[in-house]
């Protein structure tokens, strides 16, 4: 009768749990940080082993849990459903973490500091997706809003309802962040079409734009810098 191999199978030197405490989680390597949530292995192969399967995928490395969807990562021997969730919940709160932590750092003068607050959340991603970030008269960071998820054309852009998460946020500035999955940041003519759109609108407001961001592959283009904001 065939059995699961659990970490308690494996040499006591090679036990994450035993090394984690022993030595600390920063000693331990990627794949038996990944096989202590995975927690038991197949019959033929272990925790371990399966981590490391799914660190050998397209980027090699930690990379490939954020890519990697659901069904995709059940693929995997010994991953089902619960494992799956569980895996996704781990590469989400990371990067939520991630984020909070660069949160604090925002700052409306520095367009890098923004771009790169965004850069993991959007570089991946293969649709395009409009963000909002908004802040109070003094620069202080108050939180963002995703306005469209797809094709980010001037069309399906709606300043009525960045204004209205403007306000709730009791916001006086924000910037428009979105990416091209292209990896090419350059702008379109949608993208300084909508640029110019939604500044005119928040003037009559008495909001202010500051800066629209587009993200590509490790690389950005800032609206600010180029001058653009008040020339589009």
């Amino acid at each position: 009768m065939s059995k699961h191999f659990t970490i308690k199978n494996l040499p006591e030197s090679e036990r994450p749990y035993e090394k984690f405490v022993k030595y600390g989680a920063e000693n331990l390597s990627d794949a038996e940080l990944l096989a202590i949530i995975i927690k038991t292995g197949t019959a033929k192969e272990n925790s371990v082993d399966i981590a490391r399967q799914i660190l050998q995928g397209n980027h090699n490395n930690l990379l490939n849990i954020y890519d990697l969807s659901y069904h995709e990562m059940m693929q995997y021997p010994g991953i089902g459903s619960i494992k799956a969730i569980q895996l996704k919940a781990v590469a989400e709160l990371s990067k939520r973490i991630a984020r909070t932590k660069s949160g604090y750092d925002l700052r409306l003068d520095n367009p890098f500091s923004i771009a790169d607050y965004y850069m993991e959340h959007l570089r991946h991603c293969k649709e395009e997706r409009l963000i909002c970030a908004f802040f109070d008269a003094k620069c202080h960071f108050l939180g963002d809003v995703i306005i469209t998820k797809g094709a980010v054309n001037y069309a399906y852009v709606s300043p009525r309802e960045i204004f209205r998460h403007a306000f709730d946020y009791e916001a006086v500035q924000f910037v428009l962040i979105h990416n091209h999955p292209s990896g090419d940041p350059t702008p379109s003519k949608d993208d300084l079409q909508i640029t110019n759109r939604i500044h005119k609108g928040a003037q009559i407001l008495e909001l202010e734009l500051i800066d629209h961001i587009i993200i590509g592959d490790n690389k950005y283009y800032s609206f600010h810098e180029n001058e653009q904001i008040f020339n589009t």
